[in-house]
């Protein structure tokens, strides 16, 4: 059997796990949409049919003042049983246990009427969280009991107590967020009485044939967080109290450390819970940068943990057990840890789906069913469009023919796979190319296409892409004659050796992607045991937890070159880039030491350098080379050349502001969906 130890059931006794993978908790804000449970349940079971062993939903609240914002779901009446029933009996369809997470947000409350255990507010936060006085915090101990039973009553097989992330529960733990006087704040054993009482008179109220997990954080990653000694404690009174599992819970929200985007190593928080699984007997799930089946198999094979939990790889592909089973983890579309259309959406009050699956959250409204009639179809450009749109209308029978100038598929994918901390872009290529394989797609490569080329088709789809916008500059087009002004094209595809000054013209996507690439100082890809050092080094964490919160002095490696990022507007560079990771690009290049400077006007490029004013100021900057990283235009020039038929533009060829790959696959599959 492939993947023996991730595919091996898993006995708690009372009930079995058909396998150790946990699809984690994520809020997707369906439960907020309209007929929003019909919409969740029909997620949560394409999951289940989909060969996972266990499900736990995103956080719901015990009470209207542990919501994240307004209006999220909460699990207090009889109406809400009626609810979440939908998402039980949709699940247990498919040998799937689903457990409900409680999750009381404390001061990450987005709303005024914030409580907290003490009124110390989150850097998060634009709200002043109140102090919970002592019958409060009793109140708020019933509410999770009663939310509990309310649970059991919907048919879950149990409930998972968020006491990570920095919420409530965590906000108890830490000496940061609490500083009580009373018997639940000082001591550590005052600490942790808050979570301690939740959980014992849980058990009591709920009996011995419900699950318990208990997410509890194994390295907070903020100052005043917890220390080994006390996580340890807390894992070890948690099991005297008959939680069935203990979950991984890694950083808090305010932490200024990537705990989840796509430049922290894969599987580099486990050692956390390897830790951790030596000191207790029950249970414990790892988390965080796992996703693909080999992973997850090396993780429980070295005993590191007994379950592995992964949440956005199942936005990825819901199949991706089933796929596991079949020993066909090439077919699995990989999970990039982009954020883009998941957890960017979320903290935007959205509506999550996926970069590379838009069918995720859309399961009740974009489903792809056999054409009425099939047709011939011309799709022209191999980037991601290009290829989302000829796997969707293959899949609906149409006959598909995709033609790319060059000799692979991908487009600016393949740019994206050269920058440090995107290599996983590629994934989304091998998933691509394999899929269109099985589906009869007839690929052309090495081909320019004409009008005349596109005669026998019914229709064509231009997935063409962009070009590079060419600045208005005086003298940019002798210096691009003579090699000083670079594309980012050139410099990604290593057709160029870039000097040790540069220039970079634009501070968007691409400008910090380029800088991101030349300030890398390794000139192969590292091994994975020098990626985590230089991981953990550059971000100064403490993963032995020596330190409580597990931050240390950062040990800063700074570029070779010498890099200057100019932008012409006055605003931070990079204002545009993901919600979430935004901050993390940022602050890479700030440790590298690459310059940003805004407000900045091109004068002229001559053989000294770049010409530039800065709020009137005159300046030279004397590189070796300038890369224009400016933006793009479409590129949808044969677009005029077919008037026989209809031509649909898609991705950069309708709109290259941006370089959306999200938006571009999205149109590709409702263009799909359509014709």
């Amino acid at each position: 059997m492939p993947f023996p130890h991730l595919l091996k059931p898993l006995n708690l006794g009372f009930t079995q796990l058909k396998n150790r993978v946990v699809m984690g908790s994520m809020h997707t804000s369906l439960e907020e949409t309209e007929r929003g449970f019909e919409k969740v349940a029909a997620f949560y079971q394409e999951r289940a049919k989909g060969g996972v062993g266990l499900i736990i939903t995103g956080g719901i609240s015990p009470n209207n003042s542990g919501m994240l914002a307004p209006n999220r779901a909460v699990m207090q009446t009889a109406q809400d049983v009626k609810d979440h029933q939908l998402i039980t009996q949709a699940v247990h369809q498919y040998d799937c246990k689903i457990c409900m997470q409680i999750l009381h947000a404390g001061r990450y409350a987005y709303v005024p009427e914030q409580v907290a255990p003490s009124a110390i507010q989150a850097p998060i936060s634009p709200y002043s969280p109140r102090a919970l006085a002592h019958d409060e915090v009793i109140e708020q101990i019933n509410d999770f009991v009663h939310s509990a039973r309310l649970a059991k009553q919907a048919g879950y097989d149990g409930i998972e107590i968020m006491g990570s992330e920095g919420y409530l529960i965590n906000q108890f733990l830490v000496k940061a967020t609490n500083q009580r006087q009373d018997q639940w704040g000082g001591s550590f054993e005052n600490r942790m009485r808050f979570a301690l009482e939740i959980v014992k008179q849980t058990r009591q109220g709920v009996g011995d044939d419900f699950l318990i997990i208990f997410r509890l954080s194994l390295i907070d990653l903020v100052e005043q967080g917890a220390s080994r000694d006390e996580v340890l404690t807390l894992a070890k009174q948690l099991e005297k109290l008959s939680v069935n599992i203990i979950n991984t819970g890694i950083g808090w929200h305010e932490s200024r450390v990537p705990t989840i985007a796509a430049n922290v190593p894969a599987g580099y928080f486990s050692g956390l819970s390897e830790n951790l699984k030596q000191q207790v007997s029950v249970p414990v799930i790892t988390s965080n940068r796992i996703n693909t089946p080999e992973l997850a198999e090396s993780i429980i094979a070295s005993d590191k943990a007994d379950l592995v939990s992964m949440a956005r790889p199942f936005l990825a592909d819901s199949q991706f057990v089933n796929k596991a089973i079949a020993d066909k983890s090439d077919e699995i579309n990989t999970c990039i840890g982009c954020n883009q259309g998941c957890l960017d959406k979320i903290f935007v009050r959205k509506t999550a789906t996926c970069l590379v699956n838009p069918r995720a959250c859309n399961e009740t409204q974009m489903n792809f069913v056999k054409a009425n009639r099939v047709k011939k179809l011309a799709v022209v450009g191999a980037g991601p469009a290009g290829l989302a749109f000829a796997k969707y209308a293959a899949e609906r029978g149409h006959q598909v023919t995709l033609f790319e100038k060059s000799n692979k598929l991908g487009g600016q994918f393949n740019l994206a796979g050269k920058v440090p901390g995107k290599s996983e872009y590629l994934h989304t290529i091998r998933y691509f190319n394999k899929r269109l394989s099985q589906l009869g797609v007839t690929l052309q490569l090495n081909k320019a296409v004409s009008a005349d080329d596109l005669a026998s088709f019914d229709e064509v789809i231009l997935a063409t892409g962009v070009n590079p916008r060419i600045p208005n500059i005086f003298g940019i087009e002798q210096a691009i004659a003579a090699g000083k002004v670079l594309s980012y094209e050139q410099v990604l595809q290593g057709e160029v050796k870039v000097g040790n000054k540069v220039a970079i013209i634009g501070a968007g996507g691409i400008g910090f992607d380029v800088a991101q690439y030349l300030s890398d100082n390794s000139q192969e890809p590292a091994s994975v045991t020098d990626e985590k050092e230089s991981f953990t080094q550059e971000w100064g964490i403490d993963l032995s937890l020596s330190h409580p919160g597990g931050l240390v002095a950062k040990q800063i490696t700074p570029a070779a070159r010498e890099i200057t990022m100019l932008q012409r507007r006055l605003r931070k560079p990079g204002t545009d880039l993901g919600k979430t990771t935004g901050w993390i690009h940022r602050q890479h290049l700030k440790n590298k030491q690459v310059k940003m400077m805004v407000g900045v006007s091109y004068e002229k490029i001559d053989q000294q350098g770049l010409h530039i004013s800065v709020k009137g100021k005159p300046r030279l900057l004397a590189v070796d080379h300038i890369i224009n990283c400016t933006g793009q235009t479409e590129e949808n020039s044969l677009a005029q050349f077919i008037n026989d038929k209809p031509c649909h533009l898609i991705g950069g060829a309708l709109d290259a502001s941006g370089l959306d790959a999200e938006r571009a696959i999205y149109q590709a599959a409702q263009l799909a969906l359509i014709i």
